[in-house]
């Protein structure tokens, strides 16, 4: 009897610790499982976090495209009414240029004709009529006593016969020069000279063109080898002209040679096709001088800058622009007749 209740005994409490052995795995095992389960539901919110941030991310990274092709694709509307307008405006100076012309003097040798006036005229309507919201700074309306403050609001800059006095003398070197600014930094840029049919087109970061083709800056290195254009202005006192034929004598014996087309628009173009290597001109009428070639001039890879090497000041009347080769030395010695 002992010896059975003894071996019951020990099988109860083998049963017992067997039992305890299993509620501890299954203790155990609980645990485990609901670690198990935080783990797994952790990485699936992290996984879940991480493709909804990456959902978010793409739809943010969509808005952002969708907003640069929206303004990209204003900017080429922008660029169209601006064509539109300058050919437009070509045609007026195209058959006036063949004609005998009824001059006006704005200064002792600035010149102003009936086609300046009718081509500011036609641009605006035109412009006005497509950017209702857009302000408007013109040459000739300026000079009859118009605004010439410039915003940050988006603001077409326009002179509509840069080369007055090449028009009247039957000089083919004039143009339509529109200019787009937003925030006052160039935007937009169109310079067409009707007479010769060369269309020069720019759009900030988009490149800059002639007659459709993608143009850049020439590749000269060696300011000895450089082809310079530059202006001597409008300004007669002898201080002005003292001071500007200084200039040029010095620069005549470190540059190859030097031209004057009488405009500066074009000056700023023949930079951006490769024609001249460098230019500078200081004292010019107004931002609607540069507001167009400014653009394209950049999108052709060239530099744009004060002579004095800061930065370009669109409403400052002093203009330099060159291949990025060649600014540090037109710089050092535009600095010494500064």
């Amino acid at each position: 009897m002992e010896l059975k209740w003894a071996i019951k005994y020990e099988t109860s409490l083998d049963r017992q610790r067997k039992n305890r052995g299993i509620a501890s795995c299954h203790s155990r095992g609980y645990v485990l499982k609901r670690r198990e389960e935080k783990r797994r539901g952790e990485i699936e919110n992290r996984t879940q976090g991480a493709v909804e941030g990456s959902r978010l991310e793409a739809l943010t990274l969509i808005g952002i495209a969708k907003e640069k092709m929206s303004d990209n694709e204003s900017l080429s509307e922008f660029l169209a009414s601006a064509v539109d307008a300058a050919r437009k405006a070509g045609e007026i100076i195209r058959k006036g240029f063949y004609q005998t012309k009824h001059v006006q003097h704005k200064g002792q040798v600035d010149l102003v004709t009936e086609t300046d006036k009718a081509c500011e005229d036609l641009i605006f309507n035109h412009l006005k009529q497509l950017h209702p919201t857009h302000k408007f700074i013109g040459e000739e309306t300026t000079a009859a006593g118009g605004t010439q403050e410039l915003t940050d609001e988006p603001t077409w800059i326009v002179d509509p016969l840069d080369g007055t006095t090449n028009f009247v003398h039957g000089f083919p070197f004039v143009c339509v020069s529109i200019g787009l600014t937003i925030g006052k930094v160039p935007t937009v840029g169109v310079v067409y000279n009707p007479i010769i049919n060369e269309l020069f087109t720019g759009i900030r970061g988009k490149g800059a063109f002639l007659n459709g083709n993608p143009i850049k800056v020439s590749s000269q290195t060696e300011l000895m080898s450089s082809l310079l254009a530059t202006e001597i202005g409008t300004k007669r006192d002898k201080l002005t002209v003292d001071t500007c034929t200084k200039r040029i004598n010095s620069l005549l014996f470190k540059v190859r040679s030097v031209r004057m087309t009488g405009s500066c628009a074009l000056n700023l173009c023949g930079i951006a096709c490769g024609r001249l290597d460098i230019c500078f001109e200081l004292g010019f009428g107004g931002p609607w001088d540069v507001a167009g070639g400014a653009v394209i001039v950049r999108e052709a890879g060239g530099v744009i800058f004060d002579p004095s090497g800061t930065d370009f000041d669109i409403t400052s009347q002093r203009v330099a622009a060159s291949n990025p080769f060649l600014k540090d030395a037109l710089v050092d010695v535009l600095r010494q007749t500064l």
